[in-house]
């Protein structure tokens, strides 16, 4: 498959290719073009062309370019959802989910988009100024790179690509390199809708190579980025040469705290939904399991029981519910992290081997709370790290030690105590007896601390994706 730029079907004009790989069967699915510099410079001064006349586009026929997409879509789903399946190696149900939510995000973006009103400053609101009235408005930002991580394509898709071209501006895709070929016929859709063809593109190729051109190009205004937190920093230096606003979603370790009076079978549940979806692959997923001594040979007896009864096997299934990494560096990876943490002090009590790309749904008990994992190592695998603490405070320092603040979540029946517990917590979302792993479309969705910077979602991207400008009516009462 090749990438578009300016509405062509064209490689990378050094010839280079990536090889997209099914993570499940190891076979070759397709390439893409490894794009160079000089098709990021293509590709920049088209959305520049095209960022001319998109901007002055009304509203009510940006709408029907999207509503159209949509459509488009819902005609396209089952093969879109094949094709997600086959690349990420994500469930074949999951899949279908978050072809789905296409629909909801590009819906609730575009109702909010309705309401973007200008504010009025009245006269005389202070001292000197009884004859003059202002006005803000919005305008687009520009030339918008988004970069978008492998395990949740689609959704980030939505989040990024939505807002910016209702806006007004110009979108330059770049899709993850293990995966890019769904969000490729996303933006074939974009175009078969009627959007401008140099007003979304979609550029592939690796990080170093065709991320880094494209954060670093002078004529970039916007880098939105969601990845890694050392790959975010990295597009933030690139980004601040030339002053391009940058928004950025990073990695998370997020503490999931069980009290010793919660619902401890709703906490299992929610486990599985906030440790095993997409195969542990999520930001927000739970990660650190900080459990209270006084029920932790009851969390690990369900856990372990819990965690047998999932299907595991073919993504391709419907009944799968647990199947394989992205790729076979990324199941390494886990697997040596594993390897670490027991050589810290941890105990393996269930899994902890790999096949390939697929990782066994693992717990690790008894984790010191000063282990790697227990602080500053993201495991974006189906991995449980089981961190034993004795008071509540003892949770929130354990929680809190972390470099990392995307999420976090406590399980308790007394509302007092939680909500003392999320107020203490270091972390852009919290969540009461329910897994960190929640993100709304409408929620203003970030992290603090090495979690990035800024948020996303319909309450808060249109501020990210467009400036403020004020009209000044000066003297005009007589």
């Amino acid at each position: 498959m090749k990438m578009i730029i300016n509405g062509k079907a064209v490689n990378s004009s050094d010839k280079t290719v990536l090889e997209i790989i099914n993570p499940y069967t190891q076979q070759l699915i397709d390439t893409v073009p490894n794009a160079s510099e000089k098709d990021v410079d293509n590709a920049v001064k088209s959305a520049l062309v095209g960022f001319k006349t998109w901007k002055d586009v009304p509203l009510t026929k940006k709408v029907k370019y999207l509503k159209k997409f949509l459509e488009l879509v819902d005609e396209n789903k089952n093969a879109l959802a094949k094709t997600l399946m086959q690349e990420t190696g994500k469930p074949i149900t999951q899949a279908i989910a978050e072809i789905g939510n296409i629909r909801i995000g590009f819906e609730s973006f575009i109702e909010r988009a309705k309401h973007l009103y200008d504010n009025v400053i009245p006269f005389g609101t202070e001292e000197g100024s009884d004859k003059t009235m202002q006005i803000t408005m919005r305008e687009p930002i520009g030339v918008i790179v988004a970069i978008i991580p492998f395990n949740l394509p689609c959704d980030l898709f939505d989040q990024k690509v939505a807002p910016s071209l209702l806006t007004g501006n110009t979108v330059i895709v770049k899709p993850p390199h293990q995966n890019p070929l769904t969000l490729i016929k996303l933006v074939e859709l974009l175009h078969s809708a009627g959007i401008p063809k140099n007003v979304i593109q979609v550029v592939t190729g690796d990080g170093p190579k065709t991320g880094n051109a494209l954060a670093s190009h002078p004529l970039v205004n916007k880098v939105t980025f969601t990845g890694s937190t050392a790959v975010g920093i990295k597009t933030y230096q690139n980004a601040a040469n030339h002053l391009a606003h940058i928004s950025l979603e990073l990695g998370g370790n997020d503490a999931f705290i069980v009290l010793e009076d919660a619902d401890i079978n709703l906490a299992i549940e929610e486990m599985i939904w906030g440790r095993m979806y997409n195969n542990g692959q999520v930001c927000c997923a739970s990660k650190r399991f900080l459990v209270q001594k006084t029920i932790l040979d009851e969390f690990i007896k369900k856990a372990k029981a819990r965690i047998k009864k999932l299907v595991v096997g073919d993504p391709s299934k419907k009944e799968t519910e647990i199947s394989c990494l992205v790729t076979v560096d990324a199941a390494k990876r886990v697997e040596a992290q594993i390897k670490k943490a027991v050589e810290q002090g941890g105990k393996i009590v269930l899994g902890g081997k790999r096949k390939q790309a697929y990782i066994e749904p693992t717990i690790i008990t008894d984790i010191p709370k000063n282990a790697d994992v227990a602080t500053d190592e993201e495991i974006f695998g189906p991995v449980v790290s089981i961190i034993p603490f004795n008071t509540v405070d003892e949770a929130i320092e354990i929680a809190n030690s972390s470099k990392f603040g995307l999420c976090g979540c406590v399980f308790t029946n007394n509302i007092n105590t939680a909500f003392n517990v999320v107020k203490k917590l270091e972390c852009g979302g919290t969540v009461i007896n329910g897994a960190s792993f929640f993100r709304s479309f409408e929620m203003p969705f970030g992290g603090y601390k090495f979690s990035g910077i800024g948020t996303e979602g319909v309450m808060s991207t249109f501020d990210a994706v467009t400036k403020t400008k004020t009209i000044t009516l000066k003297n005009i009462l007589k």
